[in-house]
């Protein structure tokens, strides 16, 4: 069995190229998600953040205030850390657990957005897999997608490891500056490869 992580910047297309994945059967774990259960309503670790960061960073339904905290910890290191103190433990380990489920799976996909800033998690990986696309292409799908101002999403992608270093470190790459029908194309070649032989060399697309 194949641990497969998928990775990419901030608006390449991680969620969409999970959700093809997910549809051709592949076992899916993504920490994203968790995240967001963990800091739902009423969840124990909100209660942690409301008595380190304040009830401003709680909404009025219970949930952890992602708006708020993503404003505060982008201009504030430490209030990052602390906040990664927090979450990242309960985080990796119900990933960790949702792996385990999957292990009969000829091969599962685990969405890691922070991979190469969360080392934790590699020694459960067997391949990265990295969805890639241009910056003007990330700015305009975060822009549609979401609020942020352009110096907002530069600040972001700026943050994350660079397009440089994350090609250095991946095992496959899929270049993601079309359409979905394109990505799904992309994804069923590779889902493809990965059925045959499970592991693969290195390919791009």
């Amino acid at each position: 069995m194949a641990v497969i992580a998928l990775t990419g910047g901030i608006g390449s297309g991680k969620s969409e190229a999970a959700k093809i994945f997910a549809e051709l059967g592949v076992p899916v774990t993504d920490v994203d998600v968790i995240s967001h259960q963990l800091t739902a309503a009423n969840q124990p670790l909100v209660k942690e953040i409301e008595a380190q960061f304040g009830h401003e960073y709680i909404t009025p339904e219970g949930a952890m205030n992602r708006p708020a905290m993503r404003d505060l910890v982008f201009s504030d290191k430490n209030a990052l850390a602390k906040l990664n103190a927090i979450l990242h433990p309960d985080i990796y380990a119900e990933a960790v657990a949702q792996m385990q489920q999957h292990a009969d799976a000829p091969y599962q996909i685990v969405v890691i957005p922070l991979l190469f800033e969360s080392p934790r998690y590699l020694k459960h990986i067997n391949r990265i897999l990295l969805i890639e696309c241009e910056e003007k292409t990330q700015i305009a799908r975060i822009k549609k997608r979401s609020q942020l101002s352009e110096t907002q999403i530069m600040a972001i992608i700026k943050a994350q490891t660079p397009r440089q270093k994350r090609l250095e470190l991946a095992d496959d790459v899929i270049e993601n500056n079309e359409n979905v029908q394109n990505l799904r194309k992309k994804i069923l070649s590779i889902h493809e490869n990965y059925i045959n032989t499970c592991i693969l060399s290195k390919t791009i697309s």
